[in-house]
């Protein structure tokens, strides 16, 4: 998330740009995320006043730029004795109403969970009062995929399955060995500046330099989620308070599923092989069974994962202290900069990009504005009031009647406004070529293919989409043999040479 905001950033102040994800966009850390754009009001507990002021401060920024994957979602907390006192949680949500500029979002209100619909899901008379409060949904993966299309549109050379296999400096100018991680090719690629924003591999990325004197540390965090089918009607979530201090959100899924997360615990090992534990599931689902009437159980889980979060290690006794805002690092070997990035969360990615540039303007020399302009210019898709995507999703189904409501529904909120180029001038379902099952055409996999670095059944059905709930094993296999067929020879090979950047 970090590097493509960067990237998209940097493209349209007019650098020349080139990225290397060395798997698929999103296929680490940004996918695996609660799908919230949120200003993290636990993270007040922790005096972390400038970081919860800047993401409350994006969340109806980013709502504004990407409508059609960000919507406003209303958490209910309950409260009872025990745990964090009612003044103590009305005092935190006062200052989350206030120190972040909302305008559109609705305010905090409390509840009566004996009269509201709410309550309804809860033990009975256990709970009687709870407060509601705002924040977004996001669609991680998604805004991950149209920052790097943005970027790309604006002049960025986006490399996915090419890994950045050793950094070197050389006459002032940074040199990294780009390898393909498919065909095992060989290129380097020149630049005046390099960004490291590796995530949980940062530190790896510094290891395969010579030269590199940078010092921080990231501390490695897993965090891990499992999704049920759905819990309740409504379209509330909730944050439950557990025992230990830790929180948990439930929150509706994907229309027929409920997502449950996240845990918080150190991880050692490779951030490419974690995986939720057994220990994980019964700890989620044991949280969440203290506050529902029906409990949940891990024979109810119908998919699971866990991701590591790459956090600056400030020395935190536990996983959950550890700080969630983003620390730079600059190095100058040779004079020409190194700017890693340690921490961070999806909310505040585009304020990041915004100061990684103005730290490495002085070394840059745009030639647009240094200003920043990522605030106002909508993502792909993006270009709409935020209020359009039911009105959009009602144009798609005028325009191509041979869609169900469903069907329109998912694209609009997928691609936004771009839903149109990839119906094209299509008069039936026939003409979006081969079915691949759950509304999933020929159409849209080549649109994902060309416009989105898709490569194989898992980057649609999992990261571009979340169609894997829904498709079979059988129908993911088919998906992946014709995706395999069509792809073109050489199509994701890195750039010549001795290209700049």
């Amino acid at each position: 998330m970090n590097g493509c905001g960067i990237a998209r950033d940097a493209a349209g102040r007019g650098n020349s740009v080139f990225l290397c994800e060395m798997n698929d966009l999103a296929s680490g850390t940004s996918s695996w995320s609660t799908k919230l754009v949120h200003g993290g009001l636990r993270y007040l507990e922790y005096y972390e006043f400038r970081l919860v002021r800047e993401a409350l401060i994006e969340r109806e920024i980013l709502w504004a730029i990407a409508p059609h994957i960000i919507r406003p979602l209303r958490f209910v907390l309950p409260h009872h004795a025990g745990l964090r006192p009612a003044w103590l949680l009305r005092l935190g949500l006062f200052l989350y109403d206030h120190i972040g500029g909302r305008h559109l979002l609705p305010p905090t209100r409390s509840v009566d969970l004996s009269t509201d619909a709410v309550g309804k899901p809860l033990k009975p008379g256990r709970y009687k009062k709870a407060f509601e409060y705002s924040d977004c949904f996001v669609d991680d993966a998604r805004l991950v995929a149209l920052n790097a299309r943005d970027a790309a549109d604006r002049g960025a050379d986006i490399r996915t399955r090419a890994r950045a296999a050793e950094i070197r400096q050389a006459e002032g100018i940074w040199q990294v060995m780009v390898e393909d991680t498919l065909s095992g090719s060989r290129s380097t690629i020149k630049a005046r500046a390099l960004i490291n924003a590796g995530g949980p591999w940062v530190e790896q990325v510094l290891a395969s330099g010579a030269g590199v004197n940078a010092k921080a540390k990231v501390r490695l965090v897993q965090g891990s989620h499992i999704v049920v089918r759905r819990l309740y009607a409504h379209d509330r979530a909730y944050m439950f308070q557990n025992a230990d201090g830790r929180i948990v959100f439930v929150i509706p899924y994907q229309d027929d599923f409920t997502l449950i997360g996240t845990t918080d615990r150190d991880y050692d090992g490779d951030p490419a092989k974690v995986k939720i534990t057994a220990e994980e599931i019964d700890y989620l689902c044991n949280s969440v069974s203290e506050y529902l009437a029906k409990p949940v159980k891990p024979a109810d889980v119908v998919w699971s994962y866990a991701g590591v979060r790459p956090l600056y290690d400030d020395g935190a006794s536990e996983a959950k202290a550890a700080t969630r805002d983003y620390v730079f690092e600059l190095d100058l070997p040779g004079g020409a900069p190194l700017l890693s990035i340690y921490g961070g969360k999806i909310t505040t990615y585009r304020r990041l990009a915004e100061e990684a540039l103005e730290r490495l303007e002085p070394y840059l020399h745009s030639v647009k504005a240094k200003e920043g302009w990522t605030a106002t210019a909508p993502l792909p898709g993006g270009d709409m009031d935020v209020s359009a995507v039911a009105a959009l999703t009602a144009e798609l189904v005028r325009e191509h009647p041979f869609l169900s409501h469903e069907h329109a529904n998912r694209l609009a909120h997928a691609y936004g406004t771009r839903a149109t180029k990839l119906l094209g001038s299509a008069a039936s379902m026939s003409d979006l070529g081969q079915a691949f099952g759950d509304t999933l055409t020929e159409a849209e996999v080549r649109y994902l293919m060309n416009n989105e670095w898709a490569v194989t059944a898992e980057d649609v059905v999992w990261r571009r989409s979340k169609l894997g709930l829904r498709l079979s094993p059988t129908e993911i296999g088919a998906l992946d043999d014709w995706m395999s067929s069509h792809r073109t020879a050489g199509e994701r090979a890195p750039s010549e040479a001795g290209g700049r950047a």
